[in-house]
């Protein structure tokens, strides 16, 4: 089976670093993932750059790609302003993300579970009309960092009103990596029971990310996020740390007998070239240990 790898750490591996990048260094850092072979790269966030200091220079993340055939290049976007933005600079997919909690919802964007819901609609209809590939993210669906545990219902009834405007994926994203591989299970089940293409996004933070993985793939998605080196977090969810390291992610499902299309000893070469623009070693572990070719059967 081939699962579709989305590296997005040049938006969510960044926004929460005490380092901040320049715009040209995480258009190399999208640049050497797209040369590696990743199908999708989150190139950078059109939000308020007061908020997020670390995305600042979206437009010029996308003005200084050397952008490769066969490499889709995303921007993450919060509302219609940043979609707009988004669509202007030249990305190939937006992606959408609201949390599933009222709470968190208020805090990260300022707006309600049913506004943000409505606007997933609309932002669809637009892409649409733009011609641009459109991903919806439900942030926090296994766990909310204010709110507590969430219910798999909720999260799925949510995900009955985003299906209906047919976005090209729905993907379940564990903000601050508190899910388990039975809530995977259910919700990646019942996200693609509604017949649209089911993505996960896993946070490493009380390691089951991998886990979660493969219980996502075991389940039905096909869409996995990652970030090379595992980096990431979220600046407005407390205690969350990093992304599942693409590089890891890579050597798992090749292992299994998943395609991917990825290079991996390139990408290796991404994360350890990541963790010297950081200054620091990267929670990813197979950037260190190497490559290795699995038994077979």
């Amino acid at each position: 089976m081939r699962v579709e790898v989305v590296d997005v750490g040049p938006r969510d591996g960044l926004q929460n670093e005490s380092t901040t990048l320049s715009p040209e260094t995480r258009a190399e850092l999208c640049d050497r993932l797209a040369a590696a072979g990743v199908p999708r790269v989150e190139t950078a966030s059109f939000v308020n750059p007061k908020r997020v200091p670390q995305m600042a220079g979206a437009e010029e993340v996308l003005a200084n790609l050397n952008r490769r055939e066969g490499t889709g290049y995303a921007g993450l976007v919060l509302n219609e302003k940043g979609y707009e933005r988004a669509v202007a600079a030249g990305v190939d997919e937006v992606r959408y993300a609201f949390p599933v909690t009222e709470e968190f919802a208020g805090r990260n964007q300022n707006t309600t579970v049913e506004d943000a819901t409505a606007l997933a609609g609309r932002i669809v209809e637009r892409a649409r009309l733009d011609g641009v590939r459109v991903s919806i993210t439900l942030s926090a669906a296994f766990g909310c960092p204010f709110e507590g545990r969430v219910e798999p219902d909720h999260v799925l009834r949510i995900a009955g009103k985003v299906a209906e405007s047919a976005p090209d994926e729905v993907v379940l994203a564990d903000t601050i990596g508190v899910g388990v591989p039975s809530q995977v299970r259910e919700l990646v089940a019942g996200v693609a029971d509604l017949g649209v293409t089911a993505g996960c996004h896993f946070h490493d933070t009380r390691n089951t990310g991998m886990a979660n993985a493969v219980a996502a793939i075991e389940s039905g998605a096909t869409v996995l996020d990652a970030a090379a080196g595992g980096t990431g977090g979220c600046p407005f969810a407390p205690r969350a740390t990093g992304n599942i390291a693409i590089e890891d992610l890579v050597y798992l499902l090749h292992g299994m007998g998943h395609e991917t299309g990825i290079d991996l000893d390139a990408l290796i070469g991404v994360a350890a070239w990541m963790a010297e623009q950081l200054g620091k070693e990267l929670p990813g572990q197979v950037y260190k240990a190497g490559n290795f070719e699995p038994v077979s059967g």
